[in-house]
């Protein structure tokens, strides 16, 4: 299938990788020449622009945009004026779900169809799959099943669950959400789960970290803290057999394994947004979210962006009690 590929980042550039792979005609362009003549070189049809782009493709043509979420309106505004009744926009990266709905709405005024997929994969996905979470009009979204299939993992050695036997593109590893903003939305509940995985494992190798307190003294039961916890065996451990064993443990074994005091990393956690827009949706439903919220307020936290209410804190035991801050 002929697709068109505008972005060329460490996602789009890889997935343009992974389904020429597979057979697929792509037509590719990026805000960097040298990066274009690059994927030429490894098979692609290289376009100095976004218009270029739409010309070298054959309708009903199929534009997938793989850019930073804000920058993605721009792009449309580009293409929509050179496109056709029946030719389609994809937005492959992490845009809000209420943006999607505005642009399906707007497109479908001149017969253009968007297609809003949520995509989690990272810079493993050219040799894992994408997890693809698609949202809009059925047809469209049937026509353009080919790439969404090559562009997915495929069934490979995970099981099927069992009463899931029909859910075959599920298994396979890319969903029909529903209409648009429906694969952004399920993308952005994903990521704001992920947010929580992410920090409870962080807050428990932290514990472990610091289970030998004891030995300092000056901790409360300091005779119960007296371990010194080897954190990437332990990682290594759960991988296997543990209830609590997924992708993101054998990322974090291997990060501990290269480095256990992860001494390249500051710990100034950043934040894309789709925590932010997942916490958003549960308080427009009502919906609590308890660890979602923390685990992303930590990432505030982790930034200095606690920094001055600590110096409150400091100051209010002061001006109570005469408590002075502990000294380094």
């Amino acid at each position: 299938m002929q697709l068109g590929m505008i972005g060329l980042g460490r996602m789009g550039g890889n997935m343009v990788r992974r389904l020429m792979r597979a057979g697929h005609e792509l037509v590719v362009t990026a805000s960097s020449a040298a990066t274009v003549d690059a994927f030429v070189k490894e098979g692609a049809t290289g376009a100095a622009s976004a218009v270029e782009l739409v010309k070298k493709l054959q309708p009903p043509r199929a534009v997938w945009i793989m850019v930073p979420a804000d920058a993605v309106d721009g792009v449309i505004a580009q293409l929509a004026p050179h496109l056709a009744s029946g030719d389609c926009i994809i937005d492959g990266g992490n845009s809000a779900f209420e943006h999607d709905i505005r642009r399906a709405r707007e497109l479908a005024t001149r017969g253009i169809d968007y297609i809003d997929v949520g995509t989690s994969g990272g810079v493993w996905g050219l040799e894992r799959g994408y997890c693809l979470m698609i949202g809009g009009p059925v047809a469209t979204v049937r026509r353009l099943e080919p790439v969404f299939r090559d562009l997915a993992p495929g069934r490979g050695d995970v099981p099927v669950t069992p009463g899931m036997e029909s859910h075959a593109t599920a298994s396979a590893g890319y969903l029909h959400c529903g209409p648009a903003g429906a694969g952004h939305f399920v993308k952005m509940v994903h990521n704001g789960i992920e947010y929580g995985l992410m920090a409870a494992y962080a807050e428990g190798f932290n514990l472990f970290r610091h289970a030998g307190a004891g030995k300092a003294g000056g901790v409360e039961n300091a005779e119960r803290y007296q371990y010194d916890f080897d954190l990437p065996a332990i990682a290594e451990l759960w991988r296997r057999g543990s209830v609590v064993s997924s992708w993101l443990l054998d990322l974090t074994a291997k990060a501990l394994a290269e480095d256990p005091a992860l001494a390249a990393f500051q710990g100034k956690v950043s934040d894309s947004g789709e925590g932010r827009w997942t916490l958003k949706a549960a308080i427009d439903t009502a919906v609590p979210v308890p660890v979602l919220s923390a685990a992303l307020y930590s990432r505030f936290e982790s930034r200095g962006e606690a920094d001055f209410a600590n110096k409150v804190l400091s100051a209010m035991r002061f001006q109570f009690g005469g408590h002075k801050e502990p000294q380094k």
